[in-house]
């Protein structure tokens, strides 16, 4: 049986998503990838530049691989500042790893972002099919990446499937430098200090999903029958739309002495005003049953439960909640 391939497996979704795919189909059958030469993940790991083809043939031809999870990538903050090493990364890297699947004869997901979408794009209920004129070189290379999936499957036959993620919250995130961090930097700051300055205005809304909603979309959409697929890059998914205002009064509801004030950045501040403030997911909901379990309530019970249970002694919080170590399944 061919093996699944994780591309940026030790970013900010690569780890949950691994975990998550070898509970599925089994650890020995799910193959980690990173520039790093050793892993903190248990399991079957490569050292992987997705910048250099041959060693992606190598990875590929020796670990029998039949479907790839291509996660590797600059954020949008950080490729903003390195907007080179970004298109590089970006946008080379997918390339090279549609070239290996149409070689291989594999299935490929490729991560698509709200990012994709700018200035001139409806903001409220964004469509699956609308116009995309991103500002940012993230948004560009995603744009430019769901085309050129599109092509390879229209053209060439591959099996390329992806989504266009929102911003994701998860209480294990190694951030990555992306506009939506601020969620999950507001998170870790409930336990470590009980205050937080944002980087974002208190009423920037955007779209959000919790981690695991996102993850279990992921495996989904590559689970899906192809013949119910009308779109193939990418399908539009969310959960919630939140400001940081809203998000730091759910958080008080557990931690009544959190607060928050502002410090607004103003690149990551431009970002997310070109960004998509709710996005149409019934394409998803329609084609192959797309639906999250997390509302902004549930997830922050949840991420609140997680990271009190993880945090040293000294930094946990005492939530006033009488459930509050209730599991959310």
């Amino acid at each position: 049986m061919r093996q699944i391939l994780v591309t940026g497996a030790l970013g900010q979704i690569g780890a949950e998503l691994v975990t998550a795919l070898r509970e599925r189909y089994g650890a020995e059958r799910v193959v980690a990838s990173d520039l790093k030469q050793f892993s903190p993940l248990d399991g079957v790991y490569e050292r992987l530049d997705c910048t250099q083809p041959q060693m992606i043939a190598d990875v590929m031809r020796r670990r029998e691989i039949g479907a790839v999870y291509h996660l590797a990538a600059l954020l949008s903050a950080v490729a903003e500042k390195r907007p080179q090493s970004a298109w590089n990364v970006n946008m080379g890297g997918t390339y090279n790893l549609l070239e290996a699947a149409r070689e291989f004869a594999c299935q490929l997901f490729f991560p698509s972002s709200i990012a994709a979408f700018g200035p001139s794009t409806p903001r409220e209920r964004t469509p699956q099919m609308t116009i995309q004129r991103p500002t940012t070189i993230y948004g560009v290379t995603k744009v430019a990446g769901e085309l050129l999936g599109d092509y390879y499957a229209r053209r060439l036959g591959v099996d390329v499937r992806g989504l266009r993620l929102p911003g994701l919250i998860s209480y294990g995130a190694k951030l990555g430098g992306g506009t939506t961090d601020y969620a999950v930097e507001m998170f870790q700051s409930v336990v470590r200090d009980k205050r937080y300055s944002c980087f974002l205005a208190a009423d920037a809304r955007l779209d959000m999903m919790y981690m695991p909603d996102a993850v279990r979309a992921m495996i989904q959409l590559m689970e899906a029958d192809a013949t119910r697929l009308k779109y193939r890059n990418a399908y539009n998914v969310t959960a919630m739309s939140i400001t940081p205002a809203e998000l730091a009064a759910e958080i008080r509801k557990h931690a009544p002495h959190f607060t928050v004030d502002y410090r607004v950045d103003p690149l990551r501040q431009s970002i997310a005003d070109s960004w998509p403030q709710s996005l149409d997911a019934s394409a998803a909901r329609e084609d192959w049953g797309f639906f999250p379990r997390f509302d902004l309530a549930a997830m922050t019970r949840d991420m609140l439960v997680r990271l009190r249970a993880t945090a040293p002694q000294g930094d946990r919080f005492e939530s006033e909640e009488p459930n509050a170590d209730a599991r959310i399944n």
